[in-house]
């Protein structure tokens, strides 16, 4: 099969959107098939190889937000706009691109979404020209529901069905102003009716942005997230004195703050006043003053010299700092439609304790690696995380059951599997 995976890119952010799709794409390859990954807007930021790097980067950032913003750029020859999309220098910009709100964007959002009646229309003209220099796919994999808008002229121009991944655009849409919020899912759910088939990493978030899109429910599929198990391990002995371990975006709408509160929490215990509190993932300068005030926090409480903050590390050194870990949470605000930093702590023998919330019960419920505790409760996170460390042998079990799951339910071969099962059964 030869299929097609557009992605958008973030900037200098780790994101687990292109983290996925580009494993995806990698994995898609060592099964035997043909598979391209076009990168939108920015040039994909990963901890790993990039599938994408031969490909252009179409809609470059540069571009579609002066097309936005005057009616002139928008109709002016292509050779004076074609420099402005050199992975270089959408690149270089990409550094502001993690200051980006949903309030920033909000007109720019809504034109995206309608596709060949927005002010990036020409983007798509250049992409379908692109498209007819190459062999046609059998299939067309948006890596997220904001780029409904390219579903019709794709699906016009190729004659090949288009699929739809949600991976948590609601909170996106939904932090969007006011009226620009009620036009992107009016305009959203009439572009719904454009793509053959969504995909959902988890059954609560499936049905929560169908009913949200109103598409029909026949033609949701739900495909867990997967990840490459290739240099997970668990730490063996255990790691002394005990670490609490946060990996996901350091912001508030993760939680992050929660987790210290918790952490403040449990080193007033104690049989806890040895526990290390480490955190680490993507981080941006949007997020840094918030992450400064969390540092400032633990100073005032005589903690600073036992907590680590770890920014955007590198695949090697991500699996290391899991590996060092006693327990894992990431108490995330907001309805996460999947969560790949509880399987990757499974992954890694860590046991979890998670919000009882979102996609986390799903998760928990078929690893059997982890608790639960009521979201935005530091108190009851710390209970849940008291239990675990309390309980060395219950630990062990717990990190083992998460492991063998992982390696049985959400491995890349699996997600694989489950994907091209989608594509087969719209092709029949």
């Amino acid at each position: 099969m030869d299929i097609l995976q557009i992605t958008p890119g973030a900037g200098r952010m780790y994101c687990g959107a292109c983290l996925r799709d580009n494993a995806l794409v990698r994995e898609f390859r060592r099964q035997g098939h043909e598979a391209t990954l076009l990168p939108l807007y920015l040039p994909l930021t990963l901890d790993e190889s990039d599938e994408s790097r031969s490909r252009p980067v179409f809609f470059g950032g540069i571009n579609v937000f002066l097309e936005q913003k005057s009616a002139l750029w928008r109709r002016l020859p292509r050779f004076l706009t074609r420099p402005l999309d050199s992975r270089l220098l959408l690149r270089w910009t990409g550094r502001w691109a993690s200051r980006t709100r949903p309030g920033d964007v909000g007109s720019l959002t809504v034109s995206m979404l309608r596709g060949e009646e927005g002010n990036q229309a020409v983007e798509l003209d250049r992409l379908l020209d692109w498209l007819g220099t190459v062999p046609r796919p059998d299939m067309i994999n948006l890596s997220n529901v904001l780029l409904t808008g390219l579903a019709r002229r794709l699906r016009e121009g190729l004659r090949v069905p288009v699929v739809a991944t949600l991976q948590g655009e609601d909170a996106f849409l939904d932090a969007l102003p006011g009226e620009n919020r009620r036009q992107a899912w009016e305009v959203l759910s009439e572009r719904a009716r454009e793509v053959d088939a969504f995909i959902a990493p988890s059954r609560y978030f499936g049905e929560r942005m169908q009913g949200r899109m109103g598409f029909d429910p026949a033609r949701l599929h739900i495909v867990r997230n997967g990840i490459d198990l290739d240099g997970y391990r668990s730490a063996d002995p255990p790691p002394s004195p005990p670490v609490l371990g946060y990996f996901a975006r350091m912001c508030a709408e993760k939680g992050l703050d929660t987790l210290v509160e918790s952490y403040i929490l449990l080193r007033q215990r104690p049989e806890f006043r040895d526990l290390r509190l480490r955190a680490g993932g993507s981080l941006g300068p949007a997020d840094r003053p918030f992450v400064k005030g969390l540092e400032d926090r633990l100073r005032r409480e005589n903690l600073i010299d036992q907590a680590e903050f770890a920014p955007n590390l590198s695949r090697r050194e991500k699996l290391s700092f899991l590996r060092d870990l006693s327990v894992f949470s990431v108490p995330s605000l907001h309805g996460e439609s999947f969560g790949l930093y509880v399987v990757e702590a499974q992954a890694a023998g860590v046991p979890v304790v998670q919000p009882r919330h979102a996609a986390f019960p799903e998760i928990l419920e078929r690893t059997g690696g982890g608790t639960l505790c009521e979201p935005g409760d530091p108190r009851s996170l710390a209970d849940g995380i008291a239990a675990v460390l309390a309980d060395p042998d219950h630990a062990r079990t717990l990190g083992r059951r998460g492991r063998e799951a992982v390696r049985e339910h959400f491995s890349l071969e699996a997600m694989a599997r489950g994907v091209l099962a989608v594509y087969r059964d719209l092709r029949t």
